[in-house]
């Protein structure tokens, strides 16, 4: 069932989607050659509760951390871990935050050192790509608007799109009705009506997008070892356009 958020649990929801964008820029400068992926979890767990929430992610399905670290051609749900980033890697780290209640949930990609021009041009036009999408959630366009946007864009960009994988609405559960694939028709697909928060999250590959799901049972590859991208904002439909809960005002 899609839900209409109420103004209360609108600003609830600002609040948690405001802790997942600060938890991300609190990251974001150890993210360099040399840390280890669970001391980020570490970091990014005592610094949600720091202010007043706790990690969505922890616990849910039982999935056992608080970020989602995904390295290289880890697609999604890679587990934090001993490893150590090294220069020339890409990094996705998705962070889920709950506060009173409510969630917020945003992904973002991030160059460890220097890095290849194959995957700063795979992250550029993943990262555009929601915007692509994100530029579709308005009031009276249906979910398939939004869904065409990302895939047409990334095809133009020759990309691979994960089909198993795809945005959601969030609320009082992680993750809830409507499915935000990253294909489809145009007018196709839900109806968007103002008061909707839904999850965008492409998941773009720079090889072929045939995905498979590892040992662990949680963390999704490429087939072919391609590198992978993950940008993901929650975003409120208004009447007077998409409003990103989970960036600052230059970005969203």
């Amino acid at each position: 069932m899609i839900t209409i958020k109420s103004d209360r649990e609108i600003e609830l929801m600002k609040i948690a989607g405001s802790i997942v964008y600060e938890t991300h820029q609190y990251l974001k400068p150890y993210v360099k050659p040399g840390i280890k992926t669970i001391d980020l979890d570490r970091m990014a767990e005592d610094f949600i509760k720091s202010k007043g929430a706790t990690p969505s992610c922890k616990g849910y399905e039982g999935f056992p951390y608080t970020l989602c670290i995904s390295v290289n051609d880890e697609v999604v749900h890679g587990f934090p871990s001993e490893y150590k980033l090294k220069e020339g890697d890409i990094v996705s780290i998705d962070i889920c935050a709950c506060y009173k209640g409510y969630h917020g949930d945003s992904a973002w990609t991030y160059a460890v050192g220097k890095i290849s021009d194959d995957d700063k041009y795979l992250m550029k036009h993943t990262e555009k790509a929601l915007y692509e999408g994100i530029k579709q959630a308005v009031v009276g366009n249906r979910v398939g608007d939004i869904s065409n946007s990302v895939e047409v864009y990334a095809r133009e960009h020759n990309l691979g799109v994960v089909k198993e994988l795809v945005g959601h609405g969030v609320g009082t559960n992680l993750h809830e009705d409507p499915n935000v694939p990253n294909y489809g028709e145009k007018g196709k697909g839900p109806l968007l009506k103002a008061g909707m928060v839904i999850a965008i999250e492409p998941m773009l590959t720079f090889g072929d997008e045939s995905i498979y799901v590892d040992d662990n049972e949680w963390t999704i590859k490429t087939d072919d070892e391609s590198n992978a991208a993950h940008f993901e904002h929650t975003v409120l439909i208004t009447e007077n356009g998409p409003v990103c809960l989970t960036g600052d005002e230059k970005n969203g």
